[in-house]
């Protein structure tokens, strides 16, 4: 069966039960949505401050491939494993983005045996959490041009207005475009754009707030552009939009409860990209479950260079947080793909493909983690009925001589029983070596040496640049906001700013095409090559796949 035709033949028990008979949350506590998903309100989860945290685990990835990892998947038979071996886990996700699920991935709430339902409501409109974002980022957009129109009192050059606009869907035609067109009573024509939503510093915001106080500052924090000078920022809260934008997240911030296929509580709350974004799901998540539960295991997007150093320098620096071991998700096929095979070709064996995919990629992934990040790592062999035992064998010998540990996990098709062996060894790590993390940086080095700080130790590059205009950048930025972290965007394909170069490129030049200042997110966004903040669809996106019958049940997510 596809992935959607096992989700809705699950089991589903109705959420407010599920939360009361697991973690004792009362009813009142929850803001249902329908009968399998519900709103889980700030007051209760400010009432647990008092609790001791369990211990955070965090999954990431090798570099990914056209033959896909299964971070999530990985993320949620591992919390079901660790319920099914006596631990009390919980799972905190980010929620999918339109844009992808449209495009290239056709959904993104796990796999197989191993997910979390409802899943059409989850990678569709879910609870309403993206549409706010979206809503919110436009009003600002929109108050922005408004007060221009209306005469521009603070002096508004709007030669240099910073805030773009924002769609969840992939559509590259919106990247560079002229509004106000159609004289004088649209607006004052300029030059504008769009993001896609997880690319908005308020989807930052969001994932990073505290409280609904934090999120409103955060929110007033925002530069929107600047005046004449080009040096006097305008904050969103000089146009008194902040007010207006956090009434609009008011019911975003609360973390949504969902479940998986066996009936274990999950977190999904905030997806921005770890690509073009952080790539975290949102604190809030994320200390919650660690209050609630033994374990909590968590996501990072993308590779363990993007998303688990985001989450590393970024999230864990601005939380207090502290992972205790990582799980790194790899596939026999992707490793072959990094070792030079061909896409069509990984379905066949191929040791000596696998061997210099090991040996490149994976190893370069569990290096930074050990020996950059400080912490524990294990490996998830996401299994795949391809892989033969020849290959299983080499991989897991080739991790002994890398020093760490290589476990078979068949979760996508037996679920949390398929990964029972991974869940012990998490176990076994956490309770006899957990990790404390190191930091890539130092907060008081300068912007321009934290960028240089990622490239060369965690890409293996040798060099990083950028034209004069980005380096003035940078070092004015320094003298004020020179202790935030940098948040790299970065492509997700390789170590390099090339897509195409796989295994572990090193000695190469990252170029810096552009800095942002993201104020109220409290990180500075570098811009590395070519990557897009708007993505495009393939040229056979998901969509076309994707439907809903008479009815009313949804098919062709996968």
């Amino acid at each position: 069966m596809s992935d959607i035709e096992i989700a809705q033949k699950a089991d589903k028990k109705r959420i407010v039960d599920l939360a009361q008979d697991q973690y004792g949350i009362a009813s009142e506590h929850l803001e249902p949505y329908g009968h399998f998903k519900a709103k889980l309100s700030l007051d209760y989860v400010k009432s647990l401050e008092g609790n001791q945290e369990g211990n955070l685990v965090l999954v990431t990835a090798i570099s990914p491939t056209p033959a896909g990892e299964g971070k999530t998947t990985t993320t949620v038979g591992l919390g079901d494993a660790l319920n099914r071996v006596g631990k009390k886990a919980i799972m905190c996700l980010r929620e999918p983005s339109l844009g992808p699920c449209f495009g290239m991935k056709g959904g993104a709430a796990g796999g197989g045996y191993a997910q979390v339902v409802p899943m059409e409501d989850i990678n569709l409109h879910f609870t309403g959490d993206f549409h706010a974002i979206g809503v919110a980022h436009a009003l600002l957009s929109a108050m922005i041009d408004n007060h221009v129109n209306h005469g521009n009192e603070l002096g508004i050059d709007v030669r240099r207005i910073q805030w773009k606009r924002v769609v969840d869907m992939n559509d590259r035609a919106l990247r560079k475009i002229t509004v106000a067109q159609g004289g004088p009573a649209n607006g004052y024509p300029r030059e504008d754009g769009f993001d896609i939503v997880v690319a908005s510093e308020i989807m930052a915001i969001l994932c990073l707030a505290t409280s609904r106080e934090d999120l409103k500052e955060r929110l007033g924090k925002i530069i929107i552009g600047y005046k004449r000078d080009n040096k006097t920022p305008i904050f969103a809260s000089d146009l008194k939009a902040h007010g207006a934008m956090a009434a609009l997240l008011n019911n975003a911030i609360n973390p949504n409860l969902v479940q998986t296929l066996e009936n274990n509580i999950a977190i999904i709350h905030g997806g921005p990209f770890a690509n073009i974004a952080h790539g975290c799901n949102t604190v809030t998540a994320t200390k919650t479950g660690l209050k609630l539960a033994d374990y909590c295991v968590t996501e990072a997007g993308f590779g363990a260079d993007l998303g688990a150093e985001k989450f590393i320098d970024i999230k864990t620096r601005m939380a207090g947080l502290s992972p205790k071991v990582v799980v790194l998700v790899a596939t026999v096929r992707a490793l072959k793909y990094h070792g030079g095979a061909a896409k069509d070709d990984l379905n066949t064996e191929n040791l000596q493909a696998l061997e210099a995919g090991i040996m490149s990629n994976l190893k370069r992934h569990v290096e930074n983690i050990k020996n950059v990040y400080g912490l524990p790592c294990v490996i998830c062999v996401n299994h795949f009925t391809f892989d033969t035992d020849a290959e299983i064998e080499l991989l897991q010998s080739k991790c002994d001589e890398l020093d760490v540990k290589a476990v078979l996990s068949k979760h996508w098709a037996e679920g949390g029983a398929g990964a029972e062996d991974l869940a012990n060894e998490v176990v076994n790590i956490v309770e006899n070596n957990p990790g404390q993390h190191n930091y890539v940086y130092e907060s008081d080095m300068s912007l321009w040496d934290k960028i240089e700080a990622i490239a060369t130790k965690v890409y293996g590059a040798a060099s990083i640049s950028a034209d004069a205009k980005v380096k003035k950048q940078l070092a004015d930025w320094n003298e004020e906001y020179g202790s935030y972290p940098v948040c790299m965007a970065k492509t997700q394909m390789s170590f390099s700013t090339d897509p195409t170069a796989i295994g572990a490129p090193s000695g190469h030049n990252v170029h810096i095409s552009e800095v942002r200042l993201a104020n109220g997110a409290g990180f500075i966004v570098a811009i590395a090559g070519n990557m897009m903040t708007m993505p495009g669809l393939p040229k056979v996106p998901a969509a076309e796949k994707i439907d809903v019958d008479e009815n009313g049940n949804i098919v062709g997510l996968f």
